[in-house]
């Protein structure tokens, strides 16, 4: 039996949950600057599958890679970590 790798996870902040079973998740790194050595902020969005559709926008979640759900759907949202106050 072949083992399978284990799937990438991600945090981030719904940004958009406009979509029928779909949100935006915004995934924010401070990375340091190779020449100036300043922090910069990176900002990452991935389209995640909200079954339930149950996310609002500013909630914290966790998504997990999956196979591709529609053309720009490749992640599925595992769990809520915090809702918007």
């Amino acid at each position: 039996m072949e083992k399978r790798n284990l799937r990438k996870e991600r945090i981030g902040v719904v940004s958009s949950s406009k979509m029928e079973k779909s949100i935006v998740v915004s995934e924010v790194k401070r990375v340091k600057h190779p020449m100036y050595g300043k922090f910069v902020l990176k900002t990452k969005k991935y389209v995640a599958h909200d079954e339930k559709n149950d996310c609002n926008e500013g909630d914290t979640v966790r998504i997990m890679e999956t196979k591709p759900m529609s053309k720009s759907k490749r992640w599925r949202l595992v769990e809520i970590l915090e809702r918007a106050k």
